[in-house]
């Protein structure tokens, strides 16, 4: 008696001998065939039918829309929205409205002018005036509670008299070169900050105040650990709000405020517009002229008492003459 594995090995071999040995191949594509067929006729029925529902659904009847909404909608977008802004900052108002009109100026030229191109919405630039009123808010406040007698009246001196001594050793050194060297500013610029090495043993600030990218990177992680300080935690954790105030803060205040100081004739102006009252009397002047070592400088003051003497006698020959 044949097993069932027998039988099973007989009857492939009978169906071998019947058919041909491709049999299986072709068995295998018709059956693709037929499933392929079943699918193509499937969707055609169904891609058919689908267009006649659809034929159907556009040409049904289909109830008119209130002209209430629409009218509704339309008159939200007319109405303008009121913004308030609490323009109170530091409580003096001699302050406040100079630090208002450099907060809009800084919106108008490193926001607004992008902004408006995407949205109209107000809402955006309110957020914005927001943060950076509440960091001056902060700032005020914690300002304040500072005592700023003892840092104006030594630790200021202080840095103000280091930073001339090294500007005078770096003055000295340059003038103990040789003669026939003659010292440009950007030498000046590397012996004083080489001398501020030598002198602050572990501080240099060459990179900062030589380098308008280092500058500007400096500025900002200032602002970003101020505003860590003075923003509550859930303004801060938002990092394009953060981003935002901090550029506006560093290239839009800072940046324009140092460079303003270091302007040689702001300062300039600034020094005439306070001794303008003043009166300078003789020892005084002769003090200066005494204390100076800069011919271009002598020669200017001698140029200019000439040409105020000639001036005077104009006036005296005038009142001769009459």
């Amino acid at each position: 008696i044949l097993s069932i594995w027998g039988w099973g090995s007989l009857g492939i071999v009978l169906f071998l001998i019947t058919f041909g040995p491709f049999v299986i191949f072709y068995l295998t594509f018709y059956i693709l065939c037929f499933v392929g067929g079943g699918l193509v006729v499937t969707l055609l029925f169904g891609k058919t039918n689908s267009e006649k529902y659809l034929e159907q659904c556009e040409h049904s009847f289909l109830p008119p829309t209130s002209t209430g909404v629409p009218k509704c909608l339309e008159e939200m977008k007319r109405e303008a929205r009121t913004i308030k802004i609490d323009r109170r900052l530091t409580g003096a108002n001699i302050i406040d409205e100079p630090l208002q009109q450099v907060i809009q100026f800084s919106l108008r030229d490193y926001v607004q002018y992008w902004y408006y191109t995407l949205s109209d919405d107000e809402s955006f630039l309110l957020e914005i005036r927001q943060t950076l009123q509440n960091a001056l808010i902060q700032f005020a406040t914690r300002s304040k509670e500072i005592d700023w007698q003892p840092y104006f009246t030594t630790r200021i001196v202080d840095d103000f008299g280091t930073h001339l001594r090294v500007f005078r050793k770096a003055q000295q050194k340059i003038t103990e070169k040789d003669d026939q060297v003659k010292g440009t500013a950007e030498d000046l610029v590397d012996t004083f900050f080489e001398v501020e090495v030598e002198m602050e043993k572990e501080v240099c600030r060459d990179l900062v105040c030589t380098s308008p990218k280092d500058e500007e990177g400096f500025l900002r992680d200032l602002c970003e650990v101020l505003l860590y300080l003075l923003l509550p935690p859930g303004d801060f954790q938002n990092k394009i709000m953060r981003y935002f105030v901090r550029e506006i803060l560093a290239r839009g205040i800072l940046l324009p405020l140092i460079n303003q100081l270091s302007d040689p004739d702001y300062i300039n102006q600034y020094v005439i517009w306070m001794i303008r009252d003043s009166n300078c009397n003789y020892e005084a002047f002769m003090n200066i002229i005494k204390l100076s070592d800069n011919i271009g400088e002598l020669e200017a003051v001698r140029d200019k008492a000439a040409e105020e003497l000639q001036y005077l006698r104009s006036l005296d020959t005038a009142g001769d003459g009459k």
